[in-house]
């Protein structure tokens, strides 16, 4: 077997799981209740990347695994942190990891939206109410707009299936809801997200491979036929 030419290998990273200190989204909001995360863990500096900007180390260790790609998240709540207000900080600090994979001859993937939300945004119903599909389709334009030229592959959401049942269904991430008919609205609004922020990507910049992340259940039967 062998892999096309220029095919890309590599590994993702989220914001929440590697940035540090996002304390304005509701992810951090649902670390600090006990009884929540195992242990009584919190993300707290998480990897560093934003404090220490540690991130130049990982990319390095992955390139040193041969790696010629990277996915990661950029975080809504550090670039728009009040609704309406958009962070240059923020915007500068993800042109600087953009610009590490690039150096590294690594292809980078910017995901807009990998299972936090901006605290602003959870207390409007965050993705239970329609009004956050133009909400999101305006942040897709201005992440674009301040990073288009240094990225090509975008994923509007990451996993959708993932943030809809274990914050909606099995109520053990946040909002920590259990209510199938509130879920299946949930999952409306986050596909009508992704064709919004999908057509707002393509406006900003034509040539742009935009898609949705989707997991994968691996199944093992309890009984196995060997012949």
């Amino acid at each position: 077997m062998k892999f096309p030419d220029g095919f890309l290998w590599g590994a993702a990273t989220a914001a929440h799981q590697v940035e540090g200190g996002n304390a304005n989204n509701d992810w951090w909001a649902w670390e600090q209740t006990p009884g929540h995360i195992k242990h009584g863990d919190k993300s707290t500096i998480a990897c560093d990347w934003w404090r220490g900007e540690r991130y130049r180390g990982d990319f390095d260790l992955a390139q040193s695994f041969h790696q010629n790609a990277h996915r990661l998240s950029v975080e809504w709540s550090r670039i728009e942190p009040r609704e309406g207000e958009w962070n240059a900080d923020a915007f500068a600090f993800y042109r600087r990891v953009l610009s590490a994979l690039l150096e590294r001859g690594m292809t980078p993937l910017v995901t807009l939206h990998h299972f936090t939300n901006p605290l602003w945004l959870r207390a409007q119903g965050a993705w239970e109410t329609e009004a956050v599909v133009p909400l999101f389709g305006r942040f897709a334009t201005r992440v674009a707009q301040e990073l288009g030229d240094l990225c090509d592959f975008w994923i509007t959401f990451n996993e959708p299936m993932v943030y809809t049942y274990t914050g909606y269904v099995n109520a053990k991430w946040p909002p920590g809801k259990s209510d199938f008919g509130l879920a299946m609205r949930v999952l409306t609004n986050v596909l009508r997200g992704h064709a919004v922020a999908y057509h707002a990507i393509h406006r900003v910049q034509p040539h742009a491979r935009v898609g949705l992340a989707h997991n994968i259940l691996a199944f093992k039967p309890a009984n196995q036929i060997r012949r």
